[in-house]
């Protein structure tokens, strides 16, 4: 199983940025869905997480401002950024927890930029 993330990049403050991230490979099912970013010197914490019928939780700092969504046909996990501030300046990856024919695994894709100006 892979993930390949798209998106990301440099945007000023108040400005919006998407991603996507596709799982392909070996999938029976996908359960959980998530963002995670990681800002430099810090932990990497969660930003959001859709679940497999849809339903979402956000990190309090994101609330409002984030959205997450997914296409289970496609296998794909979206972030919709908006009213971006600096602090959100980070690396963010995308996680899914993915059934493989009976075996559930955790994988993470590949880190994508963000740089907020202010």
């Amino acid at each position: 199983v892979q993930l390949q993330a798209f998106g990301g990049g440099l945007v000023h403050a108040g400005g919006s940025l998407s991603f996507s991230c596709a799982a392909s490979g070996s999938i029976f099912s996908i359960f959980t869905m998530a963002w995670y970013r990681q800002a430099p010197g810090k932990q990497r914490d969660l930003v959001a997480v859709i679940d497999s019928i849809g339903s979402t939780n956000y990190a309090n700092s994101v609330k409002g401002r984030f959205t997450i969504s997914r296409d289970n046909a496609k296998n794909t996990v979206y972030l919709q950024m908006n009213s971006l501030k600096p602090e959100d300046t980070a690396v963010y990856y995308c996680n899914v927890n993915i059934n493989s024919g009976g075996r559930l695994t955790n994988y993470w894709g590949q880190g994508t930029l963000v740089t907020v100006s202010s």
